[in-house]
């Protein structure tokens, strides 16, 4: 398995497609793995550019420092990827978590980036993100069962018409339940205490890049309010929000999802 070593350990990534241009970075969000990304994205964005994937600190095949750490830790590791992959600027793309990391990654690191992309994100939680993180920790700080807990995500995840299709739900939580989860319940708590910390509200301003938000009309983890903040704030930034979807939108409507993805990657630089 290729690993790239940073900070002294090692990190997971897979890189897909040999296209010229600017590399694609896909950053994962809470709880997931880069495996996340290879059914819907990767096939399809790997053609026009190559795209690389990776797994967060301490997630599956990627070591854990161990200790608290926030989106600007996970940040600075996501420049250190960069670097050890000789990949100078790179277009970054994050969900949830994984928008966060971005967020931190451009106003830390602002030479790593060239374009930025922010799926189902915020710039800072309200009250109702904050009881609900909050909540999801204690669930995993009791040891509730995976399945238990994947049904309580999906809840918050996926739009009404989605959770209708009773065989897809029962696969989706078969594979989570069959294969586990990528991540220990100690670090995912920690991810939670990460989001929660997560601020750069006050900061977006300086973001010089262009920008893309990408919104499920249908998020409830994530409505739109927080996706025109992130618009509002950051100065050279669009907008897209696609109706038929909820927090999970870039599976609910992959093919719309990575039509906007690429038409905005491929505008003239």
């Amino acid at each position: 398995m290729p690993h790239a070593v940073v900070a002294g350990r090692k990190v997971y990534y897979e890189a897909h497609g040999d296209a010229p241009g600017t590399p694609l970075l896909l950053v994962m969000g809470l709880g997931g793995s880069c495996r996340g990304w290879l059914p819907l994205q990767v096939p399809e964005l790997s053609k026009g550019r190559r795209t690389v994937i990776f797994d967060n600190r301490g997630v599956a095949g990627s070591e854990d420092p161990g200790g608290a750490f926030s989106t600007a830790d996970m940040a600075d590791d996501t420049a250190a990827l960069l670097a050890a992959l000789r990949i100078p600027k790179a277009d970054v793309l994050g969900v949830f978590m994984g928008g966060m990391v971005c967020q931190e990654l451009v106003l830390r690191h602002p030479e790593r980036v060239d374009r930025l992309l922010l799926v189902g994100t915020y710039a800072r939680p309200d009250a109702k993100r904050r009881l609900l993180l909050e909540e999801w920790r204690e669930l995993a700080r009791l040891g509730v069962p995976i399945e238990t807990l994947v049904k309580t995500r999906l809840l918050w995840t996926l739009q009404d018409e989605t959770l209708e299709q009773t065989d897809l739900i029962e696969s989706m939580i078969s594979f989570f339940t069959r294969d586990g989860a990528p991540l220990s319940n100690d670090l995912f708590i920690r991810q939670c205490d990460a989001c929660l910390a997560h601020d750069t509200r006050d900061r977006l301003r300086h973001v010089e890049q262009r920008t893309l938000v990408v919104c499920g009309r249908h998020d409830l983890l994530t409505p739109p309010k927080f996706h025109r903040e992130l618009a509002d704030e950051i100065p050279n930034a669009m907008l897209v929000t696609i109706s038929y979807g909820g927090h999970l939108v870039m599976a609910e409507s992959a093919e719309r999802f990575n039509h906007v993805v690429s038409q905005f990657l491929d505008e003239e630089r």
